[in-house]
């Protein structure tokens, strides 16, 4: 299956092609946004690669270069673009597979209202103290397989 088409057992597929309704907030030729039926905030959206697949590595980049320019555009139809230090925020998430939190087999990036402390997602980074030597390694690894 290529991956610009589409799943008949994907849901977010079956919403894409209308057998199942959702309430859409923006549409492009890449993508389709939507109201989370089960949000953790106000206004929680998600953005969606108008074709099937399942991890973010799977995705077609044209369909890629569309999904932050649209999340920027729903940051600042929700008025979540306020500068100031007591101004409203907001969280981009977009996880990859079951390990990661994923519940839905096709790419979905989540924008979340952040406008108090109680709402959206919670606080909550497991950060560990890294050891500098093999950060080195680490990053040079990886240069030389980009560069």
């Amino acid at each position: 299956m290529s991956s610009t088409a589409l799943n008949a057992s994907c849901i977010f597929c079956k919403i894409l092609k209308g057998e199942i309704p959702s309430f859409k907030v923006y549409e492009t030729k890449y993508s389709y946004s939507f109201l989370d039926i089960e949000p953790t905030a106000e206004g929680h959206i998600l953005i969606i690669p108008k074709c099937h697949a399942a991890k973010l590595h799977n995705v077609p980049d044209e369909y890629l270069a569309d999904l932050l320019p649209v999340t920027k555009k729903l940051v600042k139809a929700l008025n979540l673009d306020i500068d100031s230090p007591e101004g409203a925020g907001y969280n981009v998430l977009q996880n990859n597979g079951r390990i990661a939190h994923q519940y839905v087999d096709h790419v979905h990036v989540h924008l979340i209202p952040k406008r108090t402390v109680q709402e959206g997602l919670e606080e909550g980074w497991p950060a560990q103290k890294a050891d500098m030597d093999k950060l080195k390694k680490l990053a040079a690894d990886l240069a030389s397989k980009l560069n």
